[in-house]
């Protein structure tokens, strides 16, 4: 791409940009709206369902409460009359009671007669639920909902529904009867699609608005960059010519300090040396105390050439390796925080690939991150050893926990997430324990990410 088009480039794609921001947006607007809507919407069916169990079940009950108050535990004639009267309640092709006893055998079933004397406890639906245990632990506890998936007597298709349990505890017996949700489900279903002609209809008004409107603004910006390009290309060599200078005037700068600095030194270094074997060929008493200046000489420069190595690129843990560049992080944390820190490392030296060390930094950085901002520690421990297949480093805190943390912090998240994904690079782990004493993290390395051998177990 020559200047221009890519300066028309550089035009195009913020509009292009905009235009995505302001569809997305309005898209995730809506459909926020639309889920809760809907949502809301759902809630409320249900709960008139619930209602309308309750109601129900309350109707059977007072149907039979006369029988079964003046029965005894085992008046069978009485358990007959009300079997009688729940297998006559029912409003319409899907709605009856339903009975079965506390272990399971079913007792009243209109709609289903093979279970009739049966035991169905350990019956579960395609879910895996256990649907009548569960719907006489609800009648155990005083009654309550139970949703499951069961046959709807109407078309013999497995359908969602929600039941409500009732003990009669003299008797040892569940009582229930239940709606079938495919309804409720089939209305949901309606709102959302009316809901999204909704969305599909503001998004096209929000496109017609936009569209010309970015069309104008593209157009403006147009002209405007053929206006100015001339300008932009002065100034963009401008610039290049800047950066030019500026690595010629690091070059030089480099030169001076090598010339006026190492090449001096070696200079004299090597005049010492010359001077030296003069003095030991004419055997002169003092030449030792020439070489030793000249040794000196080139240890200075040697010095020089370090630091200048180190200004070119300063990296405390490329250089002094992970557990130096964790005791100067632990140490700035402490200082800045107050926080309480102790670091034991085993000798790693330069034994780790130079990534992974990495990794773990970047890991014991962002965990430190997490205890100042949310933990309120008073103590962290941080231990780095090379047990089992590959290194290893524990870090604990006597903080809050994350499940202490108000709500609405997402935070942890991301940065959990982020550590996990710089273990998993390497094939390695990250296991995080929380509790209201504190949290415990574990990030593992494999094998792999040494260079060489494992290294001893000894403090660094």
């Amino acid at each position: 791409m020559n200047l221009r088009q890519k300066i028309l480039a550089l035009s195009v794609l913020p509009l292009v940009l905009a235009i995505l921001a302001i569809t997305a947006l309005v898209t995730l607007q809506s459909t926020q709206l639309a889920r809760a809507s809907i949502a809301t919407f759902e809630r409320n069916l249900l709960t008139a369902k619930e209602n309308e169990l309750l109601n129900l079940t309350n109707m059977a009950v007072s149907a039979i409460a006369d029988i079964y108050q003046a029965a005894d535990a085992d008046d069978e004639a009485a358990k007959q009359q009300v079997q009688a009267i729940l297998s006559e309640l029912d409003y319409g092709p899907d709605g009856y009671f339903f009975a079965y006893d506390y272990d399971g055998v079913n007792i009243v079933h209109p709609r289903q007669a093979f279970r009739h004397g049966q035991n169905w406890l350990n019956m579960t639906d395609p879910d895996g639920n256990r649907v009548i245990y569960n719907l006489i632990e609800r009648a155990k506890e005083g009654g309550g909902l139970h949703q499951y998936k069961w046959e709807k007597p109407s078309t013999g298709e497995i359908a969602d529904k929600l039941s409500w349990a009732v003990g009669l505890d003299k008797w040892r017996w569940m009582l229930g009867t239940g709606v079938y949700l495919d309804d409720v489900f089939a209305q949901t279903a309606a709102a959302e699609d009316d809901l999204r002609s909704h969305i599909n209809t503001t998004f096209i008004i929000v496109a017609a608005i936009t569209v010309p409107i970015v069309f104008a603004v593209f157009l403006a910006s147009f002209l405007i960059t053929l206006r100015e390009r001339r300008l932009a290309d002065s100034k963009l060599k401008e610039l290049t010519q800047r950066v030019v200078d500026t690595q010629e005037e690091e070059r030089a700068r480099i030169a001076r300090e090598l010339h006026d600095g190492i090449s001096q030194t070696m200079v004299g270094a090597r005049y010492m040396l010359d001077l030296a074997a003069t003095k030991v060929r004419s055997g002169a008493p003092d030449a030792a105390d020439v070489i030793e200046r000249g040794a000196l000489g080139l240890n200075d420069a040697i010095k020089e050439v370090r630091r200048i190595s180190h200004d070119l690129r300063p990296g405390m843990l490329d250089d002094l390796g992970l557990t130096a560049a964790l005791e100067a992080l632990t140490d700035s944390f402490a200082e800045r925080t107050g926080i309480h820190v102790e670091l034991k490392s085993v000798a790693y030296k330069n034994m780790i690939l130079p990534e992974a060390r990495t990794a773990l930094y970047r890991v014991a950085q962002e965990a430190l991150t997490n205890i100042e901002r949310h933990a309120n520690a008073t103590r962290v421990s941080i231990i780095i050893t090379s047990a089992g297949n590959g290194p290893q480093m524990l870090i604990e805190d006597d903080g809050q926990g994350f499940a202490q943390l108000p709500a609405g912090r997402s935070g942890r998240g991301l940065g959990l997430r982020n550590m996990q994904e710089r273990m998993e690079h390497f094939g390695g782990s990250l296991d995080v324990r929380t509790t209201s004493g504190g949290t415990t993290l574990k990030a593992r390395l494999p094998k792999s990410t040494y260079i060489t051998q494992k290294p001893d177990a000894v403090p660094a």
